[in-house]
């Protein structure tokens, strides 16, 4: 044997091994990160944000506070082209915000109708991002995550999936 193949052996040998170490990691990985519980693990950290923020707008049941509504009001502005423009309706729109904070959140960790949910949380957040430009990072993480729901969907763990699994059971013979 020549110098060279004794080289070309050992780092033929030294490539394997650490191929071999990523695999082993990669597999580490794929056994933590399981799709099912990272599924999950999404839908709950979407739905945290907005579930605290409505609860904050609510003194009872279907009784909104009057921060809530001041909020609407006074405080929060579009900023859209040739704005800030005032909301319109601001009850109406303090209603249906704080609605949409309590079932959508309720919906997505549940797993029921979950895509529907992400939708609904989706346009929330694009409502959000005009009323609060400067908040565009978490935004823009709370859309990714809203549209990897709605494209992969609730997973395993969720209500969405057993009534799949029921429905199918019961369209065989």
């Amino acid at each position: 044997m020549t110098m060279a193949t004794d080289n070309s052996a050992a780092t033929d040998g030294k490539v394997k091994r650490v191929t071999d170490l990523v695999g082993r990691g990669i597999a580490v990985v794929r056994t933590i990160a399981q799709p099912s519980l990272v599924q999950f693990v999404m839908r709950l950290a979407l739905a945290v944000p907005f579930w605290k923020s409505g609860i904050l707008k609510w003194d009872g049941f279907l009784q909104l506070n009057d921060t809530a509504i001041y909020l609407f009001s006074d405080e929060f502005k579009l900023h859209l082209p040739g704005g800030p423009y005032s909301f319109p309706a601001p009850a109406v729109m303090a209603f249906l915000s704080g609605s949409g904070e309590i079932v959508f959140p309720i919906l997505l960790v549940l797993g029921l109708a979950t895509r529907f949910a992400a939708l609904g949380l989706l346009l929330m957040t694009i409502v959000v991002e005009l009323t609060v430009p400067d908040g565009w990072p978490i935004h823009l993480t709370w859309a990714a995550m809203a549209l990897g729901i709605m494209a992969w969907g609730p997973g395993r763990l969720s209500i969405d999936n057993w009534i799949a699994r029921i429905g199918k059971g019961h369209g065989t013979t």
